[in-house]
């Protein structure tokens, strides 16, 4: 199949890439024709446009993923038009180019802008205009695409009972990981570990070894750090040689450093992003990786791309018990879920796993055994590609 991505989008976003990755895979060809996603509609649209129609379109580098500028095949050889992850307001330009030749359009919401912007953030009440103008974005979308993609069950659900989406449209595709970049017979530990660790309230360093917990992302509501740093500060009184590491930014990273600083928390580090390149390094460094512990309900529909990475990089995970990602792991077989109150059972969890080496080591095994069968880029787009073959016949 030929599939042409179209949208504001970036990608090498690991949503993007693993699909793209997984559709090559499978031996398909993809065009893909980005646009800046801080451009306005009104810019990217002529843009789009005047890149399709001089066919310059661009295919990632086989083993770089860059992005070169090249010729691709045109809009008519296209078997599909793709909007990939958050291009919402794309998604009416992909409907006309898709009429132009008969062909259907795929979308990837990853998650609605009303639950993201709205339910999930918080930043304007749920019966604004801005609320409403974004649940109507939403729903046009939805509207306009012959297949629309979920990465749970539980959040095509959601867009079932939410947004009337069809049955018959929905495939629910996991996020996966990237298992060429994300594989530990070919990843080093990062060189920063606890000799780089640098707590936000200094203390006397641990006697003995340390024990690495590793916390990255870019710190939504839906990650719940807060809970993360209240059981940090658990497990300083109980373990001193138990390290917590954060490392990225994003919304609530003030306020939980605030609230580390209130704690006292010397077992806690918080760090900047890291490029893609190095994650899989600073992944085997931990000890332990974390998930999400939020109590939003959309943290409830999502099983985010950290818990395959971490998974991939055969590393124990711990993280909250929701409907999503127990669609895809089973708790103390091949990860460790922890319910409400999660602060308290985080807490017991990480001081579990530190002292039972054998239980973190099966975790890790079974964990890095389930997501190489079932979540690698070509495992993830199958049934993908036999729901859109359907429209090819």
């Amino acid at each position: 199949m030929n599939w042409l991505f179209l949208g504001g989008y970036d990608p090498a976003y690991q949503r993007n890439a693993v699909i793209r990755k997984g559709l090559v895979a499978h031996g398909d060809a993809v065009a893909e024709y980005p646009a800046d996603p801080s451009f306005k509609t009104w810019l990217r649209y002529p843009l789009l446009l005047a890149r399709i129609a001089a066919r310059a379109g661009a295919l990632p580098h086989a083993r770089t993923g860059a992005l070169p500028s090249a010729r691709r095949f045109p809009l008519r050889r296209a078997d599909a038009v793709y909007v990939p992850a958050f291009c919402q307001k794309d998604v009416p330009l992909a409907r006309f180019l898709a009429a132009l030749v008969a062909r259907p359009v795929v979308f990837d919401p990853l998650a609605s802008r009303f639950e993201t912007k709205i339910l999930d953030r918080r930043r304007h009440a749920a019966d604004s205009l801005t609320a409403r103008w974004n649940r109507w974005i939403d729903a046009m979308a939805f509207r306009l695409s012959d297949i629309v993609l979920a990465d749970t069950a539980a959040h095509a659900a959601y867009y079932a009972s939410a947004y009337g989406v069809p049955a018959r449209k929905l495939v629910v595709v996991p996020v996966g990981y990237d298992d060429a970049l994300f594989d530990p017979d070919r990843v080093a530990p990062a060189a920063a570990r606890a000799s780089a660790f640098a707590p936000v309230c200094p203390s006397p360093a641990p006697a003995g070894p340390t024990f690495t917990v590793l916390f990255f992302g870019s710190f939504l509501p839906l990650h719940g750090v807060d809970a993360v740093i209240e059981a940090a500060h658990a497990v300083w009184r109980l373990d001193p040689t138990i390290l917590f590491r954060f490392v990225g930014s994003g919304d609530t990273w003030a306020r939980v450093r605030e609230l580390a600083s209130d704690f006292g928390a010397a077992n806690c580090s918080f760090e900047p992003w890291v490029p893609l390149a190095a994650l899989p390094g600073l992944v085997a460094s931990a000890d332990v990786s974390l998930g999400i512990f939020g109590r939003t309900a959309k943290a409830r529909r999502v099983a985010p791309h950290k818990l395959f990475q971490s998974l991939g990089m055969r590393k124990p995970v711990i993280t909250a018990r929701t409907p999503a990602i127990e669609e895809f792991f089973t708790h103390a077989e091949n990860i460790w879920l922890c319910d409400e109150p999660y602060d308290e059972t985080l807490a017991d969890a990480v001081i579990r796993l530190k002292k039972d080496p054998a239980l973190r080591e099966r975790l890790a095994a079974n964990g890095y055994r389930a997501v190489k069968e079932r979540f690698t880029p070509a495992a993830v787009v199958a049934q993908l590609r036999g729901q859109a073959l359907t429209f090819k016949k």
